[in-house]
């Protein structure tokens, strides 16, 4: 069973141990990653590997808008520390158990995840080229 610690980020900090960042103000409430966001809560470790499975989940909770029922606040929404808590613990706990399912989506996810870097550098690319092309063009 996984044991993670949920509390309110303070800026400039800095965590010794495994941790994630949940975006907590706005519409992208709910919004995992592993650089610090102003507004966010922090979710600390044991292991990586935990943050790594944790990721991924709270990552299909946010694509999935399953924070939008949860956020409060008339013109800059946001989510309540115990709100998250209270919905997130069941739900990670609840997807964990099917581990084996678990794990072939993290390894799906992580693989689309790539290819988009990938397309997305791509497209850079393409830009650049443009841009080279159309230089040249213009400088004669």
């Amino acid at each position: 069973m996984l044991n993670f610690i949920i509390k309110t980020h303070k800026k400039d900090t800095i965590y010794a141990q495994p941790h994630l960042f949940i975006l907590n103000k706005g519409m992208n409430s709910g919004k995992p990653q592993k650089e610090p966001f102003t507004n966010s809560f922090v979710i600390i470790f044991k292991s990586e590997e935990d943050v790594e499975n944790i990721y991924f989940i709270a990552y299909s909770l946010w694509k999935t808008n399953f924070w939008q029922q949860h956020l409060v606040g008339s013109v800059i929404p946001f989510l309540r520390l115990p709100d998250f808590k209270k919905e997130f613990f069941p739900k990670s706990k609840a997807l964990m158990e099917e581990h084996e399912e678990h794990v072939k989506h993290v390894a799906a996810l992580k693989i689309l995840e790539e290819k988009e870097n990938q397309f997305h550098q791509n497209i850079n690319l393409i830009n650049d080229m443009r841009r080279v092309i159309l230089h040249r063009y213009c400088n004669k």
